[in-house]
């Protein structure tokens, strides 16, 4: 999965909200619909200073969201103003390109309507992830290169006991109405707020900038702003970070709803029903989705089988699932030895890259661990881009907590994921795109990132990255978790399904430990319809796939293909079908 700095309050509208007259030309249709991208672009910037500086701006560093209910409601005005005069173009005269950006533009600003109806911003937490925890993330995710960029730095420490006592407020709404993250799935959530607040502001992870300087900063500076910082820390973050934990422990976990279903919530069905349009791109049911879960189920489990024929295991797939979890030559005796392995399982899928790619992103990434406070209820892995223009690259995180749960026949499809061909690979190659407009560089449709993820595990076949029956048994098990998926996101969420009822299901069916199905299935329960978008968008790219091989023959090309699914960005898969067929029947 990639985590996106797109997690806080993101908006597209505009200050004015009048009606452009319809243009006479195609090009002057071409130039309304790019002047009204640029506008909603730097008023997003504006509007959400976090996201401003993850893409490369910097003007607003010194500052961070609102997230008020009164200042949703007025982005809410502003989305409805851009949408009238998105109206106004005539979509017909647009260039092929420029239909996809209409779409995908009209697309952004529906969704951010929905959002706000439902008020999905009093939840601004799931199980794994929060606001809190992106903001922990600052260090990494600022350039600090300048003495401005460093009191830049200490105003939003500053500033961060508002932001919080904005949340707080917001979620308490959330709490009193029933909009709350499931109880069941915050047991040691706390920790992930504990973590930062500390008796020493040097232990802070908020201080490691302030450690050492780089060389742009006069050493006159120094004591100055370090002890600023120390200030900073001590009367600002860890008082705010304090009191967040407080309200969590005191009022929101012993509070939160015992129910696990979106549908549960107010307005619960039309609301996930909305998440599986949002997750997915695609119009189908719950149901419906449910059932090719079920189908893929089948045929992940008939393939399994075929492997556990192949190795001479004497046991049904029960107890051979037992064997994979409980033998400890499929597991890492520490740490180090897990991310050296990830590492070169890394560094080994990068030498095949040429064969399968055309185009490849300049930013490279590394490999670390899943920061110490948030792995316990953390995923196996997760990718983490980087803040464009700053000096970090995109980072593959490996979780090296519970190595016993950190299987090493499923690290190879993690790593492809998260690293490369995955989510490395198709979001720096997004943002290098520079004929597309910023919203466009800088967007995460999940059905084809996610999708984009698990594809890149499959096409690991190809590279030659499982070479023994236990890693392939590894990959099978990774897809049949997405196709798990399928049924258990819409078994919670729209069939009444359990926890317990989840996690037998995902233990009799994976080979993933029990350590993760728990955390999975907590993460099922507190994001929904999140889940949906592996599955969905990997069978769309295979299928689109087939169709050009078949449709190709001998034309064929896979790096050709692949530069037609990634060099346009993220996209809805009714449009990437499109791109793909269009260039199916190019001369």
């Amino acid at each position: 999965m990639r985590y996106s700095r797109v997690l806080l309050v993101i908006s597209f509208g505009l200050a004015v909200a009048s009606v452009w007259p319809a243009s006479s030309t195609a090009q002057e249709q071409a130039a309304e619909l790019h002047a009204l991208f640029d506008e909603a672009w730097e008023f997003e910037l504006q509007e959400n200073p976090l996201f401003a500086t993850s893409v490369g701006e910097r003007r607003y560093d010194d500052r961070l969201p609102s997230v008020r209910a009164q200042d949703q409601a007025r982005r809410a005005g502003y989305r409805r103003g851009v949408l009238e005069r998105l109206k106004q173009i005539d979509r017909s005269a647009l260039g092929d390109v420029d239909r996809v950006s209409h779409d995908m533009f009209e697309r952004q600003l529906l969704d951010r309507l929905s959002e706000f109806e439902f008020k999905t911003y009093e939840m601004p937490i799931n199980a794994d992830w929060g606001f809190h925890i992106g903001f922990a993330r600052l260090p990494d995710d600022m350039t600090l290169g300048s003495v401005r960029d460093y009191e830049n730095y200490l105003d939003r420490l500053r500033a961060f006991p508002d932001y919080v006592n904005q949340q707080v407020r917001v979620m308490r709404s959330g709490l009193e109405r029933g909009f709350s993250v499931p109880q069941v799935t915050l047991e040691g959530y706390e920790e992930t707020i504990a973590a930062h607040v500390v008796g020493d502001p040097e232990s802070s992870v908020f201080y490691a900038p302030f450690a050492s300087f780089p060389s742009t900063i006069p050493g006159t500076e120094h004591n100055r702003l370090r002890a600023a910082a120390r200030v900073a820390i001590m009367e600002s973050v860890v008082p705010a970070y304090r009191a967040f934990h407080d309200f969590m422990t005191g009022d929101y976990i012993p509070n939160a709803r015992t129910t696990i279903g979106a549908s549960e919530l107010p307005d619960g069905r039309e609301y996930y029903a909305y998440l599986i349009k949002h997750f997915t791109t695609l119009d189908l049911t719950a149901e419906q989705i449910h059932e090719i879960g079920l189908e893929e189920v089948g045929r992940i489990r008939s393939e399994m089988m075929d492997i556990i024929e192949e190795v001479g295991f004497s046991g049904d797939f029960a107890a051979f699932l037992e064997f994979l979890r409980t033998d400890p030559r499929f597991y890492a005796e520490t740490p180090d030895e897990l991310l050296k392995e990830a590492t070169y399982l890394a560094k080994q899928m990068d030498g095949k890259l040429p064969s399968l790619f055309k185009t490849m992103p300049r930013l490279p990434y590394g490999v670390a661990p899943v920061p110490e406070e948030l792995a316990p209820k953390f995923t196996a892995g997760r990718y983490i881009d980087s803040p464009v223009g700053s000096t970090q690259p995109g980072y593959y995180w490996v979780n090296t907590y519970r190595l016993a749960s950190r299987p090493l026949y499923t690290l190879p499809a993690l790593t492809l994921h998260e690293a490369v061909p995955g989510h490395h690979l198709q979001t720096a190659l997004a943002r290098e795109q520079e004929g597309l407009p910023a919203f466009r560089r800088h967007a995460y449709i999940n059905a084809f990132g996610e999708g984009w993820g698990l594809y890149s595990e499959w096409l690991g076949i190809e590279a030659g990255m499982y070479p023994d029956p236990y890693s392939r048994f590894g990959r099978l098990t990774y897809e049949m978790w997405r196709a798990c998926r399928l049924v258990v996101d819409t078994g919670i969420h729209a069939m009444g399904w359990s926890r317990d009822q989840v996690m037998e299901y995902m233990a009799a069916n994976t080979a993933l430990s029990l350590h993760e199905v728990r955390t999975e299935t907590d993460r099922y329960i507190s994001w929904p319809g999140q889940a949906l978008s592996y599955k969905m968008g990997e069978l769309t790219i295979r299928q689109l796939r087939d169709l050009a091989e078949t449709e190709l023959g001998e034309r064929f090309d896979v790096r050709e293909f692949h530069d037609v699914v990634l060099l346009n960005g993220t996209v809805p898969l009714t449009v990437l079908a499109e791109q793909v067929k269009r260039w199916i029947n190019s001369p």
